[in-house]
């Protein structure tokens, strides 16, 4: 019998109960060492491993395989696998191309086995991708191989999987997922203009690098981001879409708050989309989410742990992502 939404956002909802709460963030918080935390991590059942990146990996399947088992339509997540794809695809071109082995840093889901991603970059066969990778995938062979340039190389590479992505979201039936990939693409072009700027990066890579989305002022940005810093942030200051002009002001207090602020805004259109939502895909899309931001949380925790870093300021930064659970009570906030 064919699964329906009522019957997905109704495991869903129940699924979410099981998400961190702040007591949950104090406690990894509280962990004398990464062994300690990883014990935590297992005795609450979140995956199995015997270090972080083994648990979190564990974790990841379990979820990706819980919503194949209950959204109706798989392909609704098709966005999230292209980043995924995206990953994979700089690991085979770099490995290849320096002898290394690349395996490993592979992540599911994705829509490109490893096979096909090798044959397609052994062979230089981009077809192998479809129609729309096949041009910016090669002129990334082209760069990598014959300049050894990686930036530009995965300038653009991500730039055609942001445009992939965005396609893709827009064409979906979630209102949500095109404005939350809308969102997505916006600030990945503010970073990559702030980090053009802060390298002395010409018109040329930012032309590459950076795509067109609504609400973002292409040109002016790049014409700013060539002239320095502070062309750039006064430009990007002068944006209100998605909060832009606030990020700003947290980008001049550190970069740390600008992170901060770009994953909380995200976070905070998953769950007023989504944690209100009570048809469709959009409230299976806020738990992946959810879950994602979960590894976040974890790997801030662990890093925290390792370069032993303040615990307020590992603390100030982690329990932020808590607030996506879908059944919080004003005592969890």
């Amino acid at each position: 019998m064919a699964l329906s939404y009522e019957f997905s956002i109704g495991s869903v909802r129940a699924k979410e109960k099981n998400l961190f709460t702040n007591s949950d963030i104090e406690h990894m918080l509280g962990c004398e060492n990464v062994n300690e935390l990883c014990r935590y991590l297992s005795d609450k059942g979140y995956g199995e491993g015997d270090d972080i990146e083994d648990i979190l990996k564990s974790h990841s399947e379990n979820v990706w395989e819980y919503l194949k088992r209950t959204a109706p339509d798989f392909a609704i997540f098709k966005p999230f696998f292209y980043l995924n794809d995206l990953h994979n695809l700089k690991a085979v071109l770099k490995g290849t191309l320096s002898n290394r082995p690349y395996s490993q840093l592979l992540v599911k889901p994705c829509t490109f086995s490893e096979e096909t991603l090798k044959q397609a970059v052994e062979n230089r066969k981009f077809s192998l991708l479809g129609e729309e990778l096949s041009a910016p995938c090669d002129k990334a062979y082209e760069i990598l191989a014959h300049t050894g340039d990686a930036r530009l190389s995965d300038a653009v590479l991500d730039r055609a999987f942001m445009e992939l992505v965005l396609k893709t979201s827009e064409k979906s039936d979630s209102k949500f997922m095109s404005e939350y990939f809308k969102a997505t693409v916006f600030y990945n072009n503010v970073k990559t203009a702030i980090r053009g700027a802060k390298a002395d990066c010409d018109r040329d890579f930012l032309e590459i690098a950076i795509c067109d989305v609504q609400d973002f002022p292409r040109s002016r940005v790049i014409e700013a981001s060539v002239k320095g810093l502070e062309p750039t942030l006064d430009v990007l200051s002068k944006i209100s879409a998605y909060g832009c002009n606030k990020a700003v002001e947290e980008y001049k207090a550190s970069p740390s708050a600008f992170e901060k602020f770009v994953d909380n805004r995200l976070m905070s259109l998953a769950k007023e989309k989504c944690k209100r939502s009570g048809d469709g895909a959009d409230p299976i899309t806020g738990y992946l989410i959810a879950s994602e931001t979960e590894k976040k949380v974890i790997h801030i925790i662990a890093s925290g742990i390792r370069t032993k870093t303040n615990y307020e300021t590992v603390k100030e930064r982690s329990v932020s992502y808590t607030h996506l659970r879908a059944h919080e009570t004003p005592e969890h906030l």
